[in-house]
C-alpha cells in the first residue's frame, strides 16, 4: 500500500501547488477552495494508506523483487452473477438526480431504494436459495 500512499500524497501536493498558483493568479475563492479541499481529501486517503501499509505485511505489489506468481492464489469471493450492484447504481443515480433538482419525495424514495439494494447485496448469500448452510 506504500505505492498507493505515494500516488495519493503526490496528488495532494499537486493540488496544493495548483491551489496556491490558482489563488494568486485568479483571486477567485471558489476554485481555490475546491482545490484545497481536493488536496485535503487526497491527503486523507494517502495518509490512511500509509498508516495501513505500516501495519500489514508487505504485499507482492510493494516489493521490488516480486514475481507474478507471488500474487497468485485466492483473492476473495466475488459474486459471479448478481443484479444488486445494478440496482444500487440506479438507486444512487436517482438519489443524485433527486438531490440536484431537490425533490424531497424522490430523495426519500431513492434513499429507501438505496437501503433496500444495499441490504440485498449484503445479505445475498445469507438468505434464500443461495444461503450458506
Amino acid at each position: 500500500m506504500k505505492v498507493e500512499a505515494l500516488i495519493f500524497n503526490g496528488i495532494a501536493v499537486f493540488c496544493i501547488a495548483t491551489a496556491v498558483i490558482y489563488g494568486v493568479w485568479s483571486h477567485e475563492p471558489i476554485g481555490t477552495t475546491a482545490l484545497a479541499l481536493s488536496a485535503g481529501l487526497t491527503a486523507l486517503i494517502g495518509g490512511f494508506f500509509w498508516f495501513v501499509s505500516r501495519r500489514i505485511d508487505a504485499r507482492p505489489e510493494d516489493r521490488k523483487d516480486a514475481e507474478i506468481a507471488d500474487g497468485a492464489g485466492e483473492l476473495g469471493f466475488f459474486s459471479p452473477g448478481s443484479y444488486w450492484p445494478f440496482g444500487m447504481a440506479v438507486s444512487a443515480g436517482l438519489m443524485g438526480l433527486a438531490l440536484a433538482f431537490w425533490y424531497p419525495w424522490l430523495v426519500i424514495l431513492a434513499g429507501l431504494a438505496l437501503l433496500l439494494t444495499i441490504g440485498g447485496l449484503l445479505f445475498e448469500y445469507y438468505v434464500g436459495q443461495n444461503a450458506h448452510t
